[in-house]
């Protein structure tokens, strides 16, 4: 018999040490099983270390990267560079998880041929498994399709789709109205129909959502759209509360790092102004005889 563990074993939680790889199709049997599926933004090495001890599914280099570790106001602005980088660090970090790396905007949306080179650049050098572009409009849905055909799984993204927020009204909740629901909807079938692996559905009411999964066939990953998707999302800096920008309502805080953070920075500066860092447990030594023939050596040459 295989010593391999079977895939209900790495689907039923066993320790991230002993769990298989995630793939394509092991990602598909949660589905088909009703297994909820983890996902979690990720940016750095350390952060893919936390992902990957927690045990989560997927990790999602995310262009949110822009707003949580930029600095930027905005998505808009980061730069493939800058996500490759960004890219290859998590790479480092992970071991089973599935590695989606963001298209960032501007590199994807000009030619199928654009889309490509971005794609591969994704995969050959940042590291990632899978990308992930935003939109079900058509030409998102020819990009995805077009770099599915490259041999590059593609994961979409409807609703709230944040490159294109100005667009949409800003950063709000979208299919509030029937037009709007049936937008999605078929933004949703678009993408599928392209060849998509799995489709992210934001900020979308849950009931929208409750009619929608039944006519969808691969893996739904959900922020802020309800219980009824295959897996949930959240941004790394969101649940762990490290970001203090707007959060949004979907994002629910599981620590309060940023508090922690500035706390230990702060106690540090403090204990450095009055000299009492570092203290004698924090130093090197030197033997004696050692230390008075640095001494002597010292006097003779001055």
């Amino acid at each position: 018999m295989s010593s391999q563990p079977t895939i209900k074993a790495a689907i039923d939680g066993v320790p991230p040490a002993d769990r298989l790889p995630m793939t394509l199709p092991l990602l598909m049997e949660k589905k088909r099983l009703g297994e909820p599926i983890v996902m979690v933004t990720a940016y750095d090495y350390p952060s893919a270390r936390a992902a990957e001890a927690a045990g989560v599914d997927l990790v999602l280099v995310g262009d949110s990267a822009a707003t949580t570790v930029l600095g930027y106001n905005a998505t808009t602005p980061v730069e493939l560079e800058d996500m490759l980088v960004l890219t290859r660090a998590a790479r480092r970090g992970l071991r089973t998880p599935l590695l989606i790396g963001d298209l960032p905007f501007g590199s994807y949306e000009v030619s199928d041929e654009q889309a490509i080179t971005t794609a591969m650049r994704m995969v050959k050098d940042g590291g990632c498994e899978l990308v992930k572009l935003e939109g079900g409009g058509e030409a998102s849905v020819r990009r995805a399709r077009a770099i599915v055909g490259a041999g590059i799984p593609v994961m979409g993204h409807v609703g709230l789709t944040p490159q294109t927020s100005t667009a949409l009204g800003g950063w709000k909740a979208q299919g509030r109205t029937a037009a709007a629901a049936a937008r999605i909807a078929s933004e949703a079938l678009a993408l599928q129909d392209a060849g998509c692996f799995a489709i992210v559905f934001e900020a979308i009411p849950s009931a929208v959502t409750e009619e929608l999964m039944p006519l969808i066939e691969v893996p739904v990953i959900g922020i802020g759209a309800g219980p009824a998707t295959d897996g949930q999302v959240l941004v790394f800096h969101d649940l762990l509360g490290i970001y203090d920008g707007h959060a949004p309502r979907f994002a629910k805080r599981y620590g309060e790092l940023k508090a922690q953070m500035v706390a230990g920075v702060a106690e540090y500066a403090t204990e450095v102004r009055k000299g009492e860092f570092p203290g004698p447990e924090h130093v090197y030594s030197i033997d004696d005889q050692e230390l008075e023939q640095f001494r002597s050596g010292l006097r003779a040459n001055t």
